[in-house]
């Protein structure tokens, strides 16, 4: 969907495009430092692509990528699927505009919309419990290599859909297309 999905006077989102690839990793790294690849979520999304229509830039006035937000297929314990958000960032320099939340309300209702069970992400809870996730069902659930157990928060889309659900998240959804065979397709 690369339609406007919400303007304000500030800024725009819109669906991500291979245009926008630069820009958002060089936010990712003003907003977030070179350690944001060695995080264990980072771990889940090597080699993936973003879940289909959920990968989202807010824009300024000037057209300069300001926030971005992902999600990512999971198996969430067995084969159930989820969605791991992020990261989610804003610049620095227009932090606590309120471009964060919006990015957060568009891609849950985004996910939702194109029928999406749950979301899970590591954060910190008292920011995303204003959206609706807690650690009410990750108690079974893990992250592959290290973090904060209590960071590990889910949002339920369709009620019941973490009920008994328990071991380590996995990748799924879909791959990288190499380099070579990109070159080779063109």
């Amino acid at each position: 969907m690369n339609a406007v999905e919400i303007n304000t006077l500030d800024y725009t989102i819109l669906a991500e495009t291979a245009a926008d690839v630069g820009e958002r990793e060089a936010l990712l790294d003003r907003a977030m430092g070179a350690g944001r690849k060695r995080k264990s979520s980072e771990k889940l999304r090597r080699g993936r692509r973003p879940s289909e229509g959920l990968a989202f830039v807010a824009r300024d006035a000037d057209g300069r990528v300001v926030g971005t937000v992902r999600l990512w297929d999971v198996h969430a314990g067995g084969d159930r699927r989820a969605l791991l958000l992020g990261p989610l960032a804003v610049d620095p320099s227009v932090k606590s505009g309120g471009i964060g939340s919006a990015l957060m309300q568009h891609a849950i209702a985004e996910a939702k919309r194109l029928g999406h069970a749950a979301i899970l992400l590591v954060g910190d809870a008292p920011y995303y419990s204003r959206f609706g996730f807690s650690v009410e069902k990750t108690g079974r659930l893990a992250m592959p290599g290290p973090y904060e157990r209590h960071r590990l928060l889910a949002l339920e889309l369709a009620d019941g859909a973490l009920d008994a659900v328990h071991g380590v998240l996995r990748p799924a959804g879909r791959k990288v297309r190499p380099r070579v065979e990109l070159a080779r397709a063109a």
